[in-house]
């Protein structure tokens, strides 16, 4: 250093400081990678040393060299670790901002039907609100494990039509944020087979069976319910389950609805009163054909409701934080 000095003069004293300043930051932005907001904190940094060790002879240089640092463009990519630590978050690191927090969200699991109008009958005589009853629950269940614990399951009495009403009533005086409402399928009647169980005279028809996902166009938040009904769809084919075509064939008759999404068997079905008169986002889940007699079997199993279960659980969570379709439990 000394040896140095003698040989450049007191110029030399002055300039050997703020060149090393300035070789350490090139050195730094060539070597190492950052994101482009932080183009300002490099350009402080020469700033500083401008001001440290600037004269009158070095204006010039000064100026010329503050000219150059206004690219951020150049900056782009780069980072700052040799300068010492500094907060940064490369973009594609970037949290994606969630949309609920699961320990308030509160999603309301409708059972389907009443114990006084049972819905649809099985191929084995067993009423739809027992399966819808059951499968509700475990679902209940399921997300209030996952950390979904403002979870609320509607029991409805009462006959079928008022009870539709009761059920947007109890959504909305429990403010909850979303509504789903369980059901298992059957048939119209024109499409029944008659069979023999247990001595006792039934009806079958082993020619449709699937799960289906439901929205209205008319509910109050049609974009948010149609997202929340992609996700269960989505969720279901991802556990290897077919959806119901049934319902854009002209042998549905006034059941024959419009087909939303191909792929996953979500349908429009306008006129439904959880969906329609709902003030929050509502989505109704057909899990499966109970008039289908192999279908039956698999929907009064454990295994089958857990895979139905734990399907709109991991719907619900990737509902309140994308992040986790792409990274899982986080």
């Amino acid at each position: 250093m000394l040896s140095l000095g003698k040989k450049f003069g007191s110029a030399g004293l002055s300039l050997w400081p703020r060149r090393c300043i300035i070789i350490a930051a090139m050195a730094a932005l060539v070597l190492l990678p950052i994101e482009a907001g932080n183009a300002g904190r490099l350009q402080e940094i020469f700033k500083g040393a401008s001001k440290r060790d600037k004269s009158p002879k070095h204006v010039s240089s000064a100026k010329h060299a503050a000219s150059r640092k206004h690219h951020p463009a150049r900056l782009t990519g780069l980072k700052l670790a040799a300068l010492g630590p500094v907060a940064m978050t490369s973009p594609a690191s970037k949290p994606v901002a969630t949309t609920c927090d699961p320990a308030k969200f509160r999603i309301v699991v409708d059972v389907g039907h009443t114990a006084e109008s049972e819905g649809a009958i099985s191929a084995r005589n067993v009423a739809e609100f027992v399966f819808n009853l059951r499968l509700a629950r475990r679902i209940e269940e399921k997300l209030k494990a996952e950390g979904f614990a403002e979870t609320r399951l509607l029991v409805t009495p009462g006959k079928a039509r008022p009870s539709l009403f009761r059920r947007v009533a109890a959504a909305s005086d429990l403010h909850a944020n979303l509504f789903l409402s369980i059901h298992h399928d059957s048939v119209p009647d024109k499409l029944l087979e008659n069979w023999e169980f247990e001595g006792k005279k039934s009806h079958f028809s082993d020619r449709f069976s699937g799960y289906s996902v439901w929205v209205s166009r008319e509910n109050a938040d049609f974009k948010t319910s149609l997202l929340f009904a992609e996700l269960v769809a989505k969720e279901m084919k991802a556990q290897g389950l077919e959806y119901a075509h049934q319902y854009t064939q002209p042998i549905m008759g006034h059941y024959q609805h419009p087909l939303l999404n191909k792929a996953t068997g979500v349908y429009s079905y306008d006129q439904l009163v959880v969906l329609r008169t709902n003030r929050i986002p509502a989505v109704l889940l057909e899990a499966g054909s109970i008039i289908n007699r192999d279908e039956e079997l698999k929907m009064n199993s454990p295994e089958r409701q857990d895979i139905i279960a734990g399907g709109v659980t991991a719907a619900v969570k990737e509902f309140c934080d994308p992040r986790w379709a792409i990274l899982g439990p986080l």
